[in-house]
């Protein structure tokens, strides 16, 4: 089996998580620039067996996109381009930021290590992956 890749886009940074090759765990892989993350994607995408990539998709509290579902949609075309045959799905990613830090409270983590957003970010990617896991 490939793995499955997860991404919690954003402007400026984008949360990366992926699973074992029998796609039971989701783990977080790191934080890229988003500016960087098509390089980062093809450069993986050579070295790594990857079935499928699921991407976020961020919605209000009525269900309607949030506004950073347009540059999301951007970057979608941008990804289908460069890689036409790999297989892209969505998944709600509600709270996961905040369920993201309420996980690094939880385990004790120090205060200065929950200020940065790249882990938030990479924690998010993962609890996105893991949330479309449960669901598949």
């Amino acid at each position: 089996m490939a793995r499955i890749l997860a991404l919690d886009y954003g402007k400026v940074r984008t949360g990366i998580a992926v699973t074992d090759e029998l796609q039971l765990i989701a783990s977080g892989l790191t934080t890229v620039e988003t500016k960087e993350l098509i390089s980062f994607l093809d450069d993986y995408l050579k070295k790594e067996s990857v079935e499928r990539i699921v991407v976020g998709l961020p919605k209000q509290m009525d269900n309607t996109a949030s506004e950073s579902e347009e540059s999301i949609q951007e970057f979608l075309k941008k990804l289908e381009a460069k890689f036409p045959s790999m297989p892209l799905e969505r998944q709600d990613e509600r709270f996961t930021s905040k369920m993201a830090f309420q996980s690094m409270l939880d385990s004790g983590m120090k205060k200065k290590k929950r200020r940065d957003k790249a882990l938030v970010d990479e924690i998010s990617a993962t609890l996105i992956l893991q949330a479309y896991l449960n669901r598949i």
